[in-house]
């Protein structure tokens, strides 16, 4: 059964309690959007020494995309600048150090190359597998390029950015899965 319209009302009108409740100000709950000028970032530092790779990674990326803050806007860079110390020495879990493979194209045919973690972590430039791990767990685009600016790693204890005063963040103490002894 149907409830006939009422003749008299006009066709979309406001029901009139809602319209009392919009006049004094109380209107339906919005969402709330960040505006870029409004983002107060930190900086935080991260002591990577035996932590698990993929756990201190996804960490790392919540911090930078800003999912952590309860006023979290997708397309706002609202996360904090990380800076990571002690990449050298992250750990995998298993034998994945010998046996999970990195792999990339030159784009000429039969181009594939194979990488290892324990090459990139004996080699010249250890903090690369943190930082393509952070990579891979944020969305591909502009905004990505962006929010990976905002992360530096390092392979040592020694950072420049004392002037900041990151505060240290203890990623070992929020789970004992997140770290490894050996």
């Amino acid at each position: 059964m149907s409830v006939a319209p009422d003749p008299g009302a006009a066709p979309h009108a406001v029901p009139p309690r809602a319209e009392t409740l919009l006049s004094e100000g109380q209107g339906p709950n919005r969402t709330y959007i960040m505006k870029p000028a409004e983002v107060a970032k930190k900086w935080l530092l991260i002591d990577a020494d035996g932590l698990v790779v993929g756990r201190l990674a996804s960490l790392i990326a919540m911090r930078l995309k800003g999912k952590h803050k309860p006023t979290y806007t997708p397309h706002v860079d609202c996360g904090d600048n990380v800076v990571v110390i002690n990449a050298r020495k992250i750990l995998f879990t298993g034998k994945k150090r010998d046996q999970k493979i990195y792999y990339r194209h030159t784009g000429y045919p039969g181009g594939i190359k194979e990488r290892r973690p324990r090459d990139f972590l004996d080699g010249k430039f250890p903090e690369r597998v943190l930082e393509k791990a952070v990579e891979r767990m944020l969305k591909r685009g502009p905004q990505m390029r962006q929010l990976m600016r905002n992360l530096r790693i390092y392979p040592g204890p020694e950072h420049p950015h004392e002037a900041q005063q990151p505060v240290a963040v203890d990623i070992k103490s929020m789970n004992r899965k997140n770290s490894r002894s050996q």
